[in-house]
């Protein structure tokens, strides 16, 4: 849809497709305007936020996005280091030592424990270290269910013996 019905959040086509879809199955419709995301993609990320807010709209991507990983039963989770920050995708209801696998197939033999945060704890609290000293910095186990955002610090080992 143009710019300019999506900001008045009207269409002359979204009722019939509305009706279609529901008639159909009922999945969730998502308005999207290309020429508004566009633009936004070639801004500066200040100026775009700025315009979103000016213009009382916001990018459809983030709803996309979180909608197409729940369609498809997909979650993340985050590892962190000094110098990177990375998101892995798993499937919902996985595991920590297989959410490990998908880093590296060592971690998940050698998995020890995962060090877990929620990042909205992070956010709340500001750092790792308030985190841990509000006590909502968990050590878990092989049954432990990766949960949507979670940020984890994977232990492992695996030894180089090998045979003789």
């Amino acid at each position: 849809m143009n710019e300019k019905d999506y900001q008045r959040k009207k269409n002359k086509f979204l009722p019939k497709i509305h009706a279609w879809v529901q008639e159909h199955g009922g999945e969730t419709i998502i308005p999207f305007s290309c020429a508004l995301e566009r633009n936004l993609a070639d801004m500066p990320p200040d100026e775009a936020g700025k315009y979103c807010e000016e213009n009382k709209v916001q990018s459809a991507l983030p709803k996309i996005i979180k909608t197409g990983f729940s369609a498809i039963n997909l979650i993340y989770f985050f590892t962190a280091g000094p110098d990177e920050v990375k998101c892995w995708q798993i499937r919902r209801q996985t595991k920590a030592p297989q959410a490990a696998g998908t880093i590296h197939t060592d971690f998940e033999r050698g998995f020890i424990c995962a060090e877990v945060m929620k990042f909205d704890d992070l956010k709340e609290l500001g750092s790792e270290a308030a985190v841990k000293a509000a006590g909502k910095y968990k050590q878990e186990g092989k049954t432990y269910v990766v949960q949507d955002g979670d940020i984890i610090f994977f232990k492992f080992n695996v030894s180089g013996g090998g045979k003789k």
